[in-house]
């Protein structure tokens, strides 16, 4: 659940100046008479300024995995998994506030994250989803896996999440609140692991559940302005092979992955870009 400070969400929701977003390209007030679209449409321009946004930053990263994650983006009404006060901004590329201090992280980076895990095209793959939110991500994962687990340690949100997603008719998610730093041992182990809130590193209990050869995406660094989107590979021998999508901000893992509050330091340059290039 990526985050955005209060000030520069402030001017930004009040179109006062122009946004820059994931990739680093611009969106400017005019981009906002978007929002006079239908939903349909407006989910169309969204998926269509992604992929041109991934695009200019690094061609290579327009895989099929992106694809097939745009697909599904482009057909789920965002709208749903926000506050009421939010929907007219539901496809605005921002994160927005969901309540108990937790966010809803901006369709970009959702696009990002779960094409990064590469899940196998057959739908076979059982993905852990750590920090549901309002179960937007997870709602993302339903159509490209076979199983998704989604933890939420913020129980009114997980019960919450629970109830959206039966309503809609997400049978093969199973919400469960509790510390998501500890993973879900007994349904895995997993192809994929999405972790929308950043730490100083990848939890041991999730390196441990992945299968090998499968990817864990995850926000990492000493401070939420140090972080990186990190994508980790389990190679046979139980390590990961590590690389980044570029730097990013989140709400921090709470519970026993939590951050010590007085730690500091800077973002680990030695890990390669994945694609050659920053995403975000």
């Amino acid at each position: 659940m990526r985050r955005v400070s209060i000030p520069f969400a402030m001017l930004l929701l009040c179109g006062c100046m122009p946004r820059p977003v994931s990739s680093g390209a611009t969106v400017f007030p005019p981009a906002y008479a978007a929002l006079n679209l239908p939903p349909t449409k407006q989910r169309a321009r969204m998926v269509k300024r992604i992929r041109a946004s991934v695009g200019r930053s690094a061609p290579s990263a327009l895989t099929q995995a992106l694809d097939r994650a745009l697909a599904v983006i482009g057909q789920l009404p965002r709208e749903d998994f926000v506050q009421a006060k939010g929907r007219a901004l539901a496809y605005v590329d921002a994160p927005q506030d969901i309540g108990y201090d937790q966010t809803i992280s901006d369709p970009y980076i959702v696009a990002l994250m779960t094409a990064a895990l590469d899940l196998p095209t057959d739908r076979s793959a059982n993905v852990l989803d750590v920090g549901t939110g309002s179960g937007y991500q997870a709602a993302v994962l339903s159509p490209l896996a076979k199983s998704v687990t989604s933890i939420e340690i913020v129980k009114p949100l997980a019960d919450q999440a629970r109830v959206r997603l039966a309503a809609m008719g997400y049978r093969n998610v199973t919400v469960i609140a509790g510390d998501g730093f500890a993973g879900a041992s007994d349904r895995g182990p997993f192809d994929g692991i999405v972790v929308a809130a950043g730490a100083s590193e990848i939890p041991a209990p999730l390196i441990a559940q992945l299968k090998v050869g499968g990817r864990i995406v995850m926000p990492i660094g000493p401070g939420t302005f140090q972080e990186q989107l990190v994508v980790g590979i389990r190679q046979p021998d139980g390590a990961l092979q590590r690389c980044t999508l570029g730097v990013t901000g989140f709400v921090p893992l709470t519970g026993r992955g939590a951050r010590p509050t007085a730690m500091h330091g800077l973002t680990d340059r030695s890990i390669p870009f994945c694609y050659g290039a920053a995403l975000t």
